[in-house]
């Protein structure tokens, strides 16, 4: 039962992470764009602590009672399309890889953390998904059986981030890097601008509710 538990997690979690998302995309930018990988660290860090905060929220119980208020759910639209809209325009303007590691070219820690955050918690659609699918799920096992249920889950979570950015880093240190840099810039911010554009026509459909 216990590893039964274990790899429905690690089975959930990849069918859920593996979606291309604002999240997955900054992660994979920042490992590619950061002049070292271990700069790259408060990215990993932080989308690994947010989806850690998500997925126990979720197996506790306690996002789903949160998400009963409706202008909570709009405050979360709002913010995130605000943030969002930002992000992709620094991910758009950001500089390919020519550029002297110090300078204050690359995004800093404080920025890391707070765009990761934004984009990991300020994501209506990616908590209902946590509540949805893993908080659901995790009822199935009782006592010890969910919690290594819920370690499943944040195997997978932990494991992912660091292998994007990894990869990312990667590429940025491949053949023809600073040109491949300028697409991964250019994509990243359109993907991160039509999430950003689905969050706002959701705002406008909860402020209907409101």
């Amino acid at each position: 039962m216990p590893l039964t538990a274990f790899t429905h997690g690690i089975v959930l979690a990849i069918g859920l992470i593996v979606a291309l998302g604002p999240q997955n995309v900054f992660v994979f930018q920042q490992g590619a764009a950061q002049p070292r990988l271990t700069r790259a660290l408060p990215t990993v860090l932080t989308a690994g602590i947010s989806d850690t905060l998500l997925i126990l929220l979720a197996v506790l119980g306690v996002s789903v009672v949160v998400l009963q208020f409706a202008w909570l759910q709009t405050v979360l639209f709002g913010a995130g399309f605000v943030f969002l809209l930002y992000i992709g325009w620094a991910l758009y303007s950001s500089p390919a890889l020519d550029v002297d590691p110090h300078t204050e070219e690359f995004l800093g820690t404080s920025e890391q953390i707070g765009f990761t955050a934004s984009v990991s918690l300020l994501n209506p659609h990616a908590i209902l998904d946590t509540i949805g699918v893993i908080g659901t799920n995790a009822l199935a096992y009782p006592g010890l059986n969910r919690w290594i249920f819920t370690a499943g889950c944040l195997f997978v979570s932990w494991g992912w981030f660091s292998g994007l950015a990894v990869a990312g880093w990667a590429l940025g240190e491949s053949a023809n890097a600073d040109r491949w840099m300028r697409y991964l810039n250019t994509v990243s911010a359109v993907v991160v601008w039509l999430v950003a554009l689905y969050m706002g026509w959701q705002l406008i459909g909860s402020l209907e509710i409101v």
